[in-house]
C-alpha cells in the first residue's frame, strides 16, 4: 500500500530530491503529500514546486513557544493526510509532546554516520578529523533523544580515501540518496516492531 509522506526540510533538500526521483522511477512506492520548511528561502521548496508538491513554510520566529511550532506541524501533517514523516536536512529538533506522541514509530531520520558514532550536526567532519577508515549512514525512528532512536537501517561508507571533511561528506551523502529511498519504500511494503533500542522490519 502506496505510503503517504511528508517530507521536512531547511535547506538543499538534495534528499528529498532523491526520494522524489525514486518515487518517479517507481522504485519507492510512496507519494510525498506536503514540504515542510522553517527556511522560506530552501532550495527545497523549489525541488517541491517543479514536481507539482505543496509547500508549508513554518518558521520559528513566528511562534512564541516551540511546542506552538510542533503543534502546528501536526495540525499540516493531519491536514495532508501523511502516514510518515521524512526529516531530509530539516535543522530543528522535534520536540513537541503532541507531534511525537501522534506520530511514534512514523517519524525517521537520516544521520550521515553509524550510530551511536558521531552523533549531532557535525558527523561526517567529526568521522574525517578522528581519523576512521569506515563511516556510512543510519536512518532511524525519532523519539524525544537526540540522534539515538531505534535504527532502522546502517550501511557503511569507506572514507579511507578522503582528503577533507567535504570529500567525506560527499561520500556519504550518495549513500544516503538511495538508503533513505528504500526504507520509506520499506513503509508501504511492511511494518517495523520496535522493543527498545531496536526496530525490526516485518514485511505484510
Amino acid at each position: 500500500m502506496t505510503v503517504q509522506v511528508a517530507v521536512l526540510a531547511s535547506g538543499r533538500g538534495s534528499n528529498f530530491k532523491a526520494i522524489a526521483d525514486a518515487i518517479g522511477a517507481g522504485r519507492c512506492d510512496a507519494e510525498i503529500k506536503v514540504l515542510i520548511t522553517n527556511n522560506p528561502d530552501a532550495p527545497a521548496i523549489q525541488i517541491a514546486r517543479d514536481g507539482g508538491i505543496p509547500v508549508e513554510i513554518v518558521e520559528r520566529k513566528k511562534f512564541k513557544a516551540r511546542d506552538d511550532m510542533d503543534d502546528a506541524i501536526l495540525a499540516i501533517l493531519q491536514r495532508h493526510g501523511a502516514k510518515l514523516v521524512v526529516l531530509a536536512g530539516y535543522m530543528l529538533i522535534l520536540k513537541g509532546k503532541k507531534l511525537l506522541g501522534a506520530y511514534r514509530n512514523r517519524i525517521i531520520n537520516i544521520h550521515p554516520a553509524l550510530l551511536p558514532a558521531f552523533p549531532g550536526a557535525t558527523a561526517q567532519k567529526d568521522a574525517f578529523d578522528y581519523g576512521v577508515k569506515v563511516s556510512g549512514v543510519t536512518i532511524h525512528l525519532v523519539d524525544e533523544t537526540l540522534d539515538a532512536g531505534p535504527i532502522l537501517y546502517q550501511e557503511a561508507v569507506d572514507i579511507s580515501d578522503c582528503r577533507s571533511a567535504e570529500e567525506t561528506a560527499a561520500k556519504i551523502l550518495k549513500v544516503e540518496h538511495s538508503a533513505y529511498a528504500k526504507v520509506v519504500d520499506s513503509f508501504s511494503k511492511g511494518h517495523y516492531t520496535v522493543e527498545g533500542r531496536r526496530a525490526t522490519y516485518v514485511r505484510d
